[in-house]
């Protein structure tokens, strides 16, 4: 049962009415204040309608793809890209976005927050979305976290030990203690999608009609509404990543999203800054115009490779065996169809005045086994070395420990310098067939490049991904990874792909639904069964993304419209 917090909506108004039906909690009317509801509901009153029609179009393209229509560079949209005279605001401006050699990525709770703004990364990604889980309690418990740390004033306490021990005390210890955020990562603040919605806000629209809010207006709306101000007057942003566009139009809207808020805020327009999350394969035929859509707000694009890489087999998955790709660990960045993407984006932000960011290095480190970290530190080294050597000006991280690794490789091509914008990679010339040829990432010999312990990987690391996520952690650690939403649609897909194209082990062993069952079983009876575990949640989860006839488009909708609204 939750409970309404604001006065019933009425069934006709001149504007929709945004209530709140999830439960309180602790400071919630901090953020969740009349004011702030006014203002999502204007914004909900303005977009709405677009996003709907939008996501229609999303679901139009991906039949085409289905039926054999392959994506490509749109002919109606060459002149902005035949157009040598614009070029996005960038960094211009914009205080703190200069330099971005590391980013860290992580969820908003307070612990995550402070150790993010101590980690001594240049920017930290703020994440509202695939690293974290959305439940009602990390959805204002974040934005709760984020208003008092760009105040200065966010501290936290763990939980006591069984013994009575108090818990450990985390406070912002970087620069002066958080008091100026200049001596801080700046931070950089990622919505949600615009697939995904908010189900403890109701917004009823003009004419009495009530649906689920949207978590991005939701997400961006009360970040933007309770801080932009306070941003402003410290000196760093309101800034923001972008994620799961698939098209210029997407980029549209968040750009008329912006030049609202900041009219009703009462701010100059252009002070927002984007960097936009190229994760999607029809958005890799649009980064130009999505640069141009965004042009007054842009600061850049961001190579979001796990999600790309969903994208792909998402996009291919009925397409037969050429489009089949093999375990998850071999398709790495350097894949001439995965390489395509990077130099791409990297040539077009260059060309427009927009830094290009790196994808992310999700190792682990373990500060208790060497070996673990001898090599994971020389993965991300040999990663981030590429990145640079490739004009990219600077990369993600998931740990702090990967800060110094990452920037070291930077440092080493920049020179000092705090961006290679110069570079502008005349020689990359990437054609549609470029982007498309997922069968280069098959292996040379024939086989399928698919094996029995991948197989198991994706089984295990779906499993105990959504576990956690349904707990409300969002990045879990496993085997020495950082696995997020991304890497967890990664492992159903492509089980989903290998059974509905009757793909077999390189030894030859055809991977069935009734294998994968019983690896589902053996997974599931290895978890431990500690209180408040979610496993046969988990189970039922996972089993209806990646065995079910009809796929679902997210694995993340059906997991919080079951478990989490």
């Amino acid at each position: 049962m939750t409970t309404t917090i604001d006065t019933p909506s009425p069934t006709s108004t001149d504007t929709g009415t945004l209530t709140v039906t999830g439960t309180p909690g602790t400071r919630y009317d901090e953020i969740l204040t009349p004011e702030a509801l006014d203002f999502l509901a204007t914004l909900h009153d303005a977009f709405l309608a677009r996003r709907h029609d939008l996501l229609t179009e999303r679901q139009r393209r991906r039949r085409q793809v289905a039926d054999g229509i392959d994506p490509d560079f749109r002919p109606e949209t060459r002149p902005v890209r035949d157009d040598p005279s614009w070029e996005v605001a960038g960094h211009r401006g914009a205080p703190g976005l200069e330099r971005r050699l590391v980013e860290i990525t992580g969820p908003t709770d307070p612990k995550m927050t402070i150790n993010a703004l101590n980690s001594g990364a240049d920017c930290w990604l703020a994440d509202a979305e695939d690293a974290s889980s959305p439940t009602w309690e990390n959805v204002v418990g974040g934005q709760l976290a984020l208003h008092d740390a760009i105040r200065g004033r966010l501290e936290f306490t763990g939980t006591a030990a069984p013994d009575g021990t108090p818990g450990k005390q985390y406070r912002v210890t970087a620069g002066d203690g958080g008091q100026d955020l200049a001596g801080l990562p700046t931070i950089v603040f990622r919505p949600r999608g615009w697939h995904l919605t908010e189900k403890h806000l109701r917004y009823t629209d003009r004419a009495g009609r009530p649906q689920p809010a949207s978590a991005s207006l939701v997400d961006f709306g009360l970040y933007f509404f309770h801080n932009a101000a306070e941003l402003v007057a410290r000196g760093r942003g309101p800034y923001f990543y972008l994620p799961k566009l698939e098209g210029y139009r997407e980029a549209r809207l968040w750009n008329d999203v912006f030049v609202l808020a900041q009219e009703l805020v009462g701010i100059e327009q252009g002070t927002i800054r984007a960097t936009v999350l190229v994760e999607t394969l029809p958005a890799a035929f649009e980064m130009e115009e999505i640069l141009y859509e965004l042009r007054e707000h842009c600061a850049g694009l961001n190579a979001g490779r796990w999600d790309y890489l969903f994208s792909v087999i998402k996009s291919y998955r009925t397409r037969g065996p050429r489009y089949v790709l093999p375990d998850r660990s071999r398709v790495t960045m350097t894949v001439p169809f995965m390489r395509a993407y990077t130099e791409l984006l990297v040539a077009t932000c260059h060309r427009r005045g927009a830094h290009a960011m790196g994808g992310m290095s999700a190792f682990i480190p373990d500060r208790r086994n060497p070996e673990v970290n001898s090599t994971a530190f020389a993965q991300v080294s040999t990663d981030k070395a590429r990145e640079a050597g490739d004009g990219f000006d600077g990369t993600w991280v998931a740990h702090p420990d990967l800060i110094s690794v990452a920037r070291a490789e930077f440092e080493a091509v920049l020179g000092g310098r705090p961006h290679q914008l110069d570079r502008q990679r005349p020689e990359v010339h990437v054609e549609a067939a470029d982007l498309l040829d997922v069968a280069s990432a098959q292996p040379a010999d024939g086989t399928t490049g698919v094996t029995a312990a991948g197989l198991r990987a994706n089984v295990s690391v779906g499993i105990r991904y959504l576990e956690s996520w349904l707990r409300g952690v969002g990045a879990a650690a496993i085997d020495h990874l950082m696995e997020d939403a991304a890497t967890a649609e990664i492992s159903r897909s492509q089980i989903w792909q290998w059974v509905h194209n009757r793909t077999t082990t390189e030894t030859g062993v055809p991977i069935t639904r009734e294998r994968v069952e019983a690896l589902i079983a053996e997974v599931a009876d290895d978890l431990p069964r500690t209180p408040g575990n979610r496993v046969d949640d988990a189970v039922a989860v996972f089993r209806h993304v990646a065995l079910d006839e009809d796929y679902p488009t997210f694995l993340t909708i059906p997991a919080y419209n079951q478990y989490l609204a």
